[in-house]
């Protein structure tokens, strides 16, 4: 009779999951129970990137480091709306190589993981958003689970390449990819360090290689993560139905605020290949903005509008 090999024991589990934490292609083969689980272990930097920002009770505040963390979140937040999710999920533009990296790089600073695991687990959620097979449907798995819970389970750590083959062919985002944690350890360490040359250079700012870390880092990062999943929570449960779309999408002016116009989430379910989310004028889209803006400087180009057709809701959508 075949004996069962014995549990790893904690130690082998914890070295396990900190070569994970830097190299996402170490994971194992998983069945369905082990996808669901959250990954205790793995998940401690997250856990750990909330609990520093307790540290601004010691290391004070200043104008200077709270103009670098919402510097830090208008330029992530730009790199995740109109990059992660319009160009690398939706391909609603076009750019170049050099540019695409670029704001690879600047979306893996956000600790949202690297572009293609964004962008498949976003196609996931399109092709099936608010069925069983949604990766983050409040519909079926619960507020919190849509929200952030998702994001913790063993299985959620995993890049599907055969969702984004039109992506997996540049080896640079490969790279990024597999090491998408390099980026934010490099942001955190110059954030520090360019906090304590500043306490010398320049004294009059107020700031030191603590605070600039927990303000520019820690605290930026941490509000632009929990608004960027509004849009899984939130704008699956709050908002008007412009149109009758399969799932439970709305729109909602204030996530839209927050997300730089990834709040008219109805419209982005009614048509997601459009680079613009806010169909009607009054629909502020300041990602689109951005983008449009780009394409001016020709750094992007083709960016896909919403076609005149699918702009005015069907009559039972009223």
């Amino acid at each position: 009779m075949q004996v069962a090999p014995p549990p790893p024991s904690l130690w082998r589990r914890a070295a396990v999951a900190v070569v994970r934490w830097f190299d996402t292609a170490a994971d194992d083969p998983l069945d369905a129970a082990e996808a669901a689980r959250i990954d205790w272990l793995r998940v401690l930097p997250f856990i750990g990137l909330h609990l520093a920002c307790l540290g601004v009770l010691w290391v004070g505040v200043s104008p200077f480091a709270v103009g670098v963390a919402i510097a830090l979140y208008v330029v992530r937040m730009f790199a995740i709306t109109g990059f992660y999710h319009r160009y690398f999920s939706h391909k609603a533009f076009r750019t170049s190589r050099p540019v695409q990296f670029l704001f690879g790089v600047l979306g893996a600073s956000s600790v949202q993981r690297g572009p293609l695991w964004w962008a498949a687990h976003h196609r996931q959620h399109h092709r099936a958003s608010d069925t069983e097979a949604d990766p983050h449907s409040p519909r079926h798995k619960g507020f919190w689970y849509s929200h952030m819970g998702w994001f913790l389970t063993r299985g959620a750590f995993r890049t599907n390449l055969e969702a984004v083959k039109d992506l997996a062919k540049f080896p640079e985002l490969r790279l990024l990819d597999r090491f998408d944690i390099l980026v934010p350890v490099l942001l955190a360490c110059g954030l520090f360090l360019l906090g304590e040359w500043l306490e010398t250079a320049a004294p009059g700012l107020g700031t030191n290689g603590p605070q600039l870390l927990v303000w520019g880092f820690f605290i930026s990062t941490v509000v632009l993560f929990h608004v960027t999943v509004t849009i899984n929570s939130f704008a699956h449960r709050f908002g008007r139905r412009r149109f009758p779309t399969r799932d439970d999408s709305r729109n909602n002016w204030f996530l839209a605020l927050l997300t730089f116009g990834e709040g008219w989430h109805n419209n982005h379910h009614h048509y997601p290949g459009s680079a613009r989310q806010g169909f009607r004028w009054w629909e502020y889209d300041f990602t689109y903005y951005g983008l449009k803006l780009m394409s001016w400087c020709r750094l992007v180009w083709d960016l896909k509008p919403v076609p005149e057709a699918f702009r005015k809701p069907r009559p039972e959508a009223a």
